[in-house]
């Protein structure tokens, strides 16, 4: 999957790599009182079974700092290794300094230079910070929001704009500084001892083009690792919509090693559906492969009917669960293709496309539904157990094509596996 990727420094997190050439990896973060330690296991084990690679967790309080331990021997127990990330704000450098076993179990630090400290303090306490990673060997992101960002940083910068022949606008203005509080804390924290191979940056904002415009300079300014994300994105679609929007201008310009889509959940809603988004903007976009694709209609006049699409959601939602045992059983079906189609204008052409498709039939057709694998029409399904049929047909594919009985690691496939589309090589 060939897009250019921006060079960066190396980061591991726990058996994580995080830039240098890596994959770019999806995380998360829980939602849950870190202090119950029961309800963020239970949750930072959710999000790892969707596929998060890097959990963060908040330590905000001498309770939750207490717990990070429990947490971590909880998940190990339980074969979860996801490696967990400390939030980290206004209080981190007591927490780090007054619970060691908080700062041994975290394998990642977050830092937020905005509100580390004020004054003659922040100095001290932000080094109180990286002595802990430091001494525990832990890597750390400085991670700037514009919603906090330094005061006083922010305040020298638009003075010594005022004083300028040209002034920048206020935008511009902000947008520096969220990259200039970045890098010079970088800079900071190796004048430390801190390497710059511990070191990731990010410099979240809300706004989609604000985003872009910061990402791009950090690129160009600095070689260390990128985490990407919108911060405050907002909620369902919009929420999805505006992170697809910036990151996937950014990943295909080969920037952000690893992301988090920001969704705010539904009252009562699912945490892990933000990891889900994270992996499907990876895999639309060619970057990654989590689960096998399915191609959907999305149906017309031709296709009153709403059976294609129920169809649709029952082998995508088959496929997602599948793929807890799959992905052990049979290495390379998460590039699987699979069509399901509600017509005969596209449904055989789509369906001849994929590793395995069906045409289901359309308003007034012949109620019947032709099924196609590695491009060849092979069964014609009709009756009232399509669905089943259908679904059997797939978990049969599956094992006669990614068993390692059959085809053992390097030997090729039956077909070649398929793109429909070949990623654009980023132009840097």
């Amino acid at each position: 999957m060939g897009m250019a990727r921006r060079n960066s420094r190396q980061v591991r997190v726990g058996r994580i790599a995080i830039g240098g050439g890596a994959p770019v990896v999806v995380q998360s973060m829980t939602n849950t009182d870190t202090a119950d330690a029961e309800a963020t296991t239970r949750q930072a084990l959710e999000l790892w079974r969707a596929g998060s690679e890097l959990v963060r967790i908040t330590v905000d309080t001498p309770a939750a700092a207490a717990q990070v331990a429990r947490i971590r021997d909880q998940l190990d127990a339980i074969g979860c290794d996801v490696p967990l990330v400390g939030d980290f704000h206004y209080n981190g450098h007591k927490l780090l300094t007054q619970y060691p076993d908080c700062a041994k179990a975290l394998s990642k630090y977050r830092i937020n230079p905005g509100n580390v400290g004020k004054g003659v303090k922040r100095d001290d306490q932000f080094g109180t910070m990286i002595e802990a990673a430091l001494k525990y060997g832990k890597p750390v992101r400085i991670g700037v929001n514009w919603g906090s960002l330094d005061s006083e940083l922010l305040a020298r910068m638009m003075d010594e704009n005022a004083a300028r022949q040209n002034p920048l606008d206020a935008g511009q203005v902000m947008r520096e500084a969220l990259v200039v509080s970045g890098l010079e804390s970088a800079a900071q924290a190796r004048k430390l001892g801190l390497p710059a191979e511990h070191i990731v940056i990010s410099c979240k904002v809300s706004g989609v083009q604000d985003l872009i415009l910061v990402y791009r300079e950090l690129a160009r300014r600095c070689d260390y690792a990128l985490h990407l994300g919108l911060t405050e994105a907002g909620m369902g679609t919009k929420g999805i919509v505006a992170s697809s929007a910036a990151m996937a201008v950014l990943l295909q310009e080969g920037i952000g090693d690893t992301i988090r889509v920001s969704l705010t959940p539904d009252p009562g809603g699912d945490r892990t559906r933000e990891v889900t988004v994270a992996q499907e903007l990876l895999q639309t976009m060619g970057l990654r492969s989590f689960a096998p694709m399915v191609a959907a209609c999305p149906g017309c006049g031709r296709t009153t009917s709403t059976y294609f699409q129920e169809l649709a959601q029952s082998i995508q939602e088959f496929l997602r669960t599948q793929m807890q045992v799959w992905k052990q059983r049979y290495p390379g079906v998460e590039e699987m293709k699979v069509a399901v189609m509600g017509c005969v204008v596209n449904g055989p052409g789509e369906s001849k496309h994929a590793d395995i498709g069906i045409s289901l039939p359309g308003t007034n057709e012949t109620p019947v539904a032709p099924v196609y694998v590695d491009g060849e029409k092979t069964v014609t399904l009709k009756g009232d157990r399509i669905a089943e049929e259908f679904q059997a047909i797939v978990e049969r594919y599956v094992k006669e094509n990614y068993s390692p009985e059959n085809y053992p690691p390097g030997a090729p496939r039956r077909r070649p596996a398929r793109s429909q589309t070949t990623p654009i090589k980023a132009v840097r």
